[in-house]
């Protein structure tokens, strides 16, 4: 499906599994917990290499990608994901799902420099934002299947799929923490999208998009937070107009953004 090489590379010491394009506008897909590149690469990939090169890689503990005895922290997922950028050696569009959103935020703060633009999907700024979901423990429903598909790709097998899992609990438990003040700090055009059943609550999703100077949104009707799979034409369609439209965009009535060459 894809021309570029997949291979197994190092990022600030730590093996991982990669996708690397040839040179060229380039989108680096960044997946959400408990998931893989695989989910993304699958679903708005193949759309998006019509437009772009696209790039993708596993984050530590996820998909293909080892893990270590490290806890798992946006912080680090972030400096991980510079490392890749760097690795590259081009300016990328970052479109982020879930725990990738919030990477991308974080990558868009602190190194603003090596984005164009940056897509947030599905994702929370603060831990707070989250709705009431139930824990997910090797006691959930599902999680045998979801381990199993885990071990499918892991070279640390299926024994390591429940320290994973609480690992991630824990991490959703007390991360992120940005707040409102922190991300009107975001320097790079930012579009927020979600569906209207999200695992954020839409008052959150929005606080998100009015912080972020000159951001736009997009809340996608009757999608949930895998509206990549649920929607995928219409997600894709948002994406590439944003990357490749207007900034800011061109409108009859501005209000909340500055009027063109003002």
């Amino acid at each position: 499906m894809y021309d570029s090489p997949m291979t197994m590379i190092t990022l600030r010491g730590q093996e991982v599994w990669a996708l690397e394009p040839k040179k060229g506008p380039t989108v680096l897909l960044l997946h959400g917990g408990l998931s893989s590149s695989a989910s993304m690469l699958g679903s708005i990939g193949p759309q998006l290499k019509k437009s772009f090169r696209v790039a993708a890689f596993d984050r530590r503990g996820h998909g293909r990608s080892p893990d270590n005895d490290e806890p798992f922290h946006y912080a680090d997922m972030a400096k991980e994901t510079i490392a890749f950028i760097e690795h590259l050696q081009r300016r990328v569009h970052l479109v982020g799902h879930s725990d990738g959103g919030i990477v991308a935020l974080l990558v868009a703060l602190e190194r603003p420099d090596l984005l164009k633009r940056v897509v947030v999907i599905g994702a929370n700024y603060n831990h707070r934002g989250l709705l009431p979901t139930p824990k997910f423990s090797e006691s959930s429903p599902g999680f045998s299947e979801w381990a199993e598909k885990y071990a499918a790709l892991s070279p640390d097998g299926i024994s390591h799929a429940g320290i994973v899992a609480k690992k991630t609990r824990y991490l959703y438990a007390h991360e992120p923490f940005l707040h409102q003040t922190d991300l009107r700090g975001i320097a790079v055009p930012v579009l927020v999208m979600a569906g209207d059943d999200d695992v954020a609550t839409l008052r959150h999703t929005c606080q998100m998009y009015e912080a972020i100077p000159e951001a736009q949104l997009a809340i996608i009707p009757g999608a949930s937070h895998g509206l990549l799979k649920e929607h995928t034409k219409l997600s894709v369609k948002l994406i590439v107009d944003f990357l490749k439209g207007e900034i800011p965009p061109v409108t009859t009535a501005p209000l909340r953004r500055r009027a063109k060459n003002s």
